[in-house]
């Protein structure tokens, strides 16, 4: 099998079934699985993607909209209860250890497939076996590129963007190297990480260097395993020309600066930040002239 999809869900019973809806109406042109795994959300998510692949829902004239055109293929579907919610990481790896393809494609419900992306990705990994993770560019709905690749950070980036000295020049001019405001984003290059939203992640290397470190409930996790695929010698490529549409509502964004820490997505996002920084702490960044 070519490829695997993992899709996350926690409480997104809606999304998960817009984005499935979205992958197979654009018909890749690969052989693919689709791993659906449910974080104890209770929205019934697992039995409502099983329903819009029974031939007896799709066929039965009573139903008042097809859930899927009858004319598509149905690919693999594999429903996963997580039982809890391990959070991001263990719910992905979750799928991961059940998928069967070459490559794993780590899915956000929130993403829109745009057709011919899966196809791309895959072509390019094919041509390119240095590159262990591939990401495409994510647009917001109107059509705008949302900036889905970072530079590594240190200790002083979240200060530089969490308190009020992220008003100094210094910090500004930091904060935005960290960012790629630097960068063209309508390029292809290699990047030191990518946004979990899309990942499309090499099988052969996850098993060289791990899934996510489940010790990340949410936030990092995606750095972290940016990071450690750069350690193994593998480049991490941000492809231009392969675009998702990411429909992207930030937990942690719900406050900004320091008053972050008193929102439930603000304090996951500083304890992740500090798991990660005395991970690494006093390890140097891989070398990756970035």
């Amino acid at each position: 099998m070519d490829l695997s999809i993992v899709i996350l869900n926690y409480k997104q019973q809606g999304l998960v079934k817009q984005c499935i809806r979205g992958i197979v109406t654009a018909r890749p042109q690969l052989s693919y699985e689709l791993i659906v795994v449910d974080n104890n959300s209770g929205d019934n998510c697992l039995e409502m993607v099983k329903s819009m692949f029974d031939p007896r829902v799709i066929n039965d004239p009573n139903q008042p909209k097809l859930p899927l055109p009858e004319s598509l293929s149905i690919p693999k579907i594999v429903t996963i209860d997580a039982k809890s919610n391990g959070g991001f990481a263990v719910g992905n790896n979750i799928g991961i250890s059940a998928a069967a393809g070459k490559y794993v494609m780590i899915l956000n419900p929130d993403i829109a497939v745009v057709p011919g992306a899966i196809e791309t990705m895959f072509k390019y990994m094919e041509q390119n076996e240095n590159v262990g993770i591939l990401g495409p560019k994510l647009t917001n709905p109107d059509g705008s590129v949302q900036y889905s690749c970072r530079r590594f950070p240190n200790f002083l980036t979240p200060l530089f963007r969490r308190t009020i000295l992220g008003n100094l020049t210094m910090a500004r001019k930091w904060v935005g190297s960290y960012l790629m405001q630097d960068f063209d984003h309508h390029k292809t290059r290699e990047v030191d990480w990518l946004f979990g939203a899309c990942l499309f992640i090499r099988k052969s290397v996850l098993e060289k260097v791990g899934s996510f470190d489940e010790n990340f409930f949410m936030y990092f996790e995606d750095l972290d395993l940016c990071r450690r695929v750069w350690e193994a010698g593998f480049k991490v490529v941000y492809v231009v020309n392969t675009e998702m549409v990411h429909y992207h509502s930030r937990l942690s964004a719900e406050r900004s600066g320091i008053l972050g820490v008193f929102s439930r997505g603000g304090r996951i996002h500083l304890i992740s930040g500090l798991k990660y920084f005395l991970k690494y702490w006093r390890k140097p960044w891989p070398v990756n002239n970035l």
